[in-house]
């Protein structure tokens, strides 16, 4: 059975309707084409029955010039073209023929002048039988517009039973499937992919209904696969973010402080906790050693390391074992090794990507923190020997040489008491007297500078620490000048230039005997530091025999490790000014190979 589409049934509707409007006007135009001169017709019949009353008169008035052209005006209306529309019908016919024999019957009496009673009762059988012929054009006129009339009933009558049948046909094949569509797109939009449409005719509704089906069905398969993907997606991002979160702590936590050994136990549970390995345990060696000094997180009833040379985990071989299968993570940095994190799984558990990375990631982070660990070891036995070195030279250049020189003035006193000489022994107990006060004072500024440090809160703060302490050792009035907020000295720096300061200002304290002190701290147009120490005391004298009792030579050796110039000389407005000059660290050019 051959199936129209939707659009091919549309065209055909509006060709039915096209076609019955069409008809309709071509049977309506040619029915009133029939119908033109019917009214015209009627007049015509009527005006020869007005003209038979006419020639009655014209013939009692006497009036024969009048009268031949009424018979004449008569004679010609018979041949009216109009009544040529009739000559096909014969009953028209048969009463027009009727009527004109009669009238040519008459005609002849008229002119005879027959006598009044028979010419009235011939124009009366006259008009008679025109009365037929104009009933006869009015009958068959009242008959075409009746035939008009109801052509256009049945036209109407067709149209809307038309009209009805496409509204019905449109309703059942278009609306009621669309309408279908509709319900069904909107359960799809409430997330209901289990909604099927029942194609109801197969056309391009009943295809799209069945492409409608089979979309419904793939956006179900598709959405049921994009939540199963979501929540794979979410899971891999909380793990990610577990992940991403427990390498910065781990960070944070090697950077902010040194690691220590209980650090690494909560580290390793920890990784044990995300990576959901429960058999992971780090081994700490020393670079010589072959066996571990400390083992985190071992495996209960398992110790592998114990029994084992250390070497063997370093294989970049996985080995296999009969009861697991061991991963090795070498804790290596800058070609040194400290250990190795070893996981073990059991025969066929896979070690999964990112678990291997986030462990490989582990084992950089703890090999980075042994590796500061050990830096900070080493720095701290630098700092210990470097402040030995100090301890030794401050303490010979000042107690050592005070010592020798009391040393002289006893072998002095040994021979005056052997020759009795009583001026020698008086004047050597004065000298040890003098002696004794200067060690014990330089005992007392070498204990002071000992405890001296540039704590974290920078230079600064030490030398407003220096000042109140001098201040309170003595009368001066100290004014500290500091201008190097904005500049980056070096940890060695500070504690040069905190050192000179303080020799500088000791030596003002103890033999300025002036009323002011200025220290004045900062850097010029050439960016080198500029150090001055000025007082108004007496002044340094132009040739000191007893140097090393004014701490110079400190202050010489000071500005040789810092590369650069001091000068001590008196003030030509008076007192003693120490001045220094120095281009910063990381002003300096990098020396060449």
């Amino acid at each position: 059975m051959r199936t129209f589409s939707i659009v091919t049934r549309i065209n055909i509707a509006l060709a039915c309707i096209v076609t019955l409007a069409l008809g309709t006007m071509m049977v309506s135009y040619w029915l009133s084409d029939r119908a033109d001169s019917d009214a015209h017709a009627i007049n015509v019949a009527g005006s020869l029955r007005m003209q038979s009353y006419r020639l009655a008169w014209l013939h009692q008035q006497q009036d024969q010039q009048k009268l031949q052209q009424a018979l004449q005006q008569f004679s010609s209306s018979w041949q009216h073209p109009v009544f040529k529309r009739f000559l096909n019908q014969p009953e028209i016919l048969k009463k027009y023929q009727t009527a004109q024999q009669h009238w040519l019957q008459l005609a002849p009496q008229l002119g005879n002048s027959p006598a009044l009673p028979l010419l009235e009762q011939q124009l009366t059988e006259q008009v008679r039988l025109l009365d037929e012929l104009v009933m006869v054009i009015q009958h068959d006129a009242e008959a075409k517009v009746k035939t008009f009339r109801s052509v256009q009933v049945i036209a109407v009558l067709a149209t809307i039973l038309l009209s009805i049948i496409v509204m019905y046909w449109l309703k059942v094949m278009v609306e009621e499937p669309l309408q279908e569509l509709i319900r069904g797109a909107r359960r799809i939009a409430q997330g209901d992919f289990t909604h099927r449409i029942t194609p109801q005719h197969p056309d391009e509704l009943g295809m799209l209904a069945t492409s409608f089906n089979k979309m419904n069905t793939a956006i179900g398969y598709m959405y049921g696969n994009l939540e199963k993907r979501v929540e794979e997606q979410t899971a891999e991002l909380t793990q990610t973010n577990t992940t991403l979160k427990f390498l910065y702590n781990t960070a944070q936590r090697i950077s902010e402080h040194t690691t220590e050994y209980h650090d690494f136990s909560e580290i390793i549970s920890e990784l044990r906790q995300i990576t959901g390995l429960s058999d992971i345990e780090l081994c700490l060696f020393t670079e010589q050693g072959n066996q571990p000094y400390l083992q985190v997180q071992a495996a209960e009833g398992q110790d592998p390391c114990a029994a084992e040379n250390c070497a063997e985990c370093l294989s970049s071989e996985q080995p296999l074992r009969a009861d697991c299968q061991l991963h090795n993570f070498v804790l290596q940095r800058d070609r040194t090794q400290y250990g190795v994190l070893v996981v073990r799984l059991v025969p066929g558990q896979p070690l999964l990507l990112w678990q291997q990375r986030l462990v490989t990631a582990i084992a950089d982070q703890l090999a980075l923190a042994l590796s500061l660990k050990s830096e900070e070891e080493q720095v701290r036995r630098l700092a210990l020997m470097q402040e030995r070195t100090v301890i030794a030279r401050e303490l010979h250049d000042s107690l050592a040489q005070a010592l020798s020189y009391l040393k002289i003035q006893v072998t002095r006193l040994n021979k005056a008491i052997a020759k009795d000489d009583r001026a020698v022994m008086q004047d050597v107990s004065s000298e040890l007297k003098s002696g004794l006060d200067a060690a014990y004072r330089q005992l007392r500024e070498l204990l002071t500078t000992f405890r001296l440090k540039v704590d974290g809160a920078g230079l600064l703060s030490a030398l407003q620490t220096t000042v109140q302490q001098l201040t309170e050792q003595s009368e001066l009035q100290i004014r500290l000048d500091y201008q190097l907020s904005n500049i980056p000295l070096a940890p060695n720096e500070e504690i040069h230039l905190l050192q000179i300061i303080r020799e500088a200002s000791q030596n003002a304290v103890h033999h300025s005997q002036g009323a002011n002190l200025t220290i004045s701290l900062h850097q010029d147009s050439s960016k080198y530091i500029l150090l001055a120490v000025e007082d108004d005391g007496i002044g340094i004298p132009e040739q000191s025999e007893k140097m090393h009792h004014y701490g110079l030579a400190i202050m010489q050796e000071r500005s040789k490790h810092l590369s650069g110039e001091i000068q001590i000389r008196r003030r030509a407005e008076g007192g003693t000014g120490v001045y220094f000059r120095f281009l910063p660290e990381y002003l300096q050019q990098p020396k060449s190979a």
